[in-house]
């Protein structure tokens, strides 16, 4: 399948090299190459890049049904089955909207086109919002206090 452009950028996808390959009808399907940073100690899928895989593939679902609105994760719950590894495929898919949220499932298939994972998710629709022009601030860093004149001795 031919990848497609996400419909909003999303830097820690790029950065883990998800592709879009299918967004619509309330369906959304992304493959990852799996790459040695992205492995655990096991020298398999870690488990978060298969959760954050899962999240993603859920969120597009319930977005592709949506088009005009983002979606933010409100809650998500995941089963592992096997190991992942190969060349991952993640598929998602609404199971019931209202007008306010989607409930969704979504698998992760590694070799041989094996189930690794399934998930659950819900997702309220929000509205989107620019993103131009935002700067990312760093959070609990204070800089440091100016340097004072040492104190004369008593």
């Amino acid at each position: 399948m031919r990848s497609m452009q996400f419909p909003v950028p999303i830097p820690f996808v790029d950065h883990l090299g998800f592709e879009l390959v299918r967004f619509a009808e309330g369906e959304a399907e992304i493959h990852l190459a799996l790459r040695p940073e992205l492995l655990n100690s096991f020298l398999v899928a870690h488990g978060g890049v298969s959760m954050t895989l899962l999240d993603v593939v859920m969120a597009h679902a319930a977005r592709s049904s949506m088009p005009d609105s983002g979606a933010v994760t409100v809650e998500m719950k995941t089963s592992f089955f096997r190991p992942g590894q190969g060349q991952l495929r993640a598929v998602g898919r609404v199971l019931h909207r209202t007008a306010t949220m989607a409930f969704t499932e979504g698998h992760v298939y590694g070799e041989h086109d094996a189930l690794c994972a399934h998930a659950t998710g819900t997702f309220k629709y929000v509205k989107r919002l620019p993103a131009g022009g935002r700067t990312i601030h760093a959070l609990n860093r204070r800089e440091a206090p100016a340097a004072s004149p040492a104190e004369p001795a008593g």
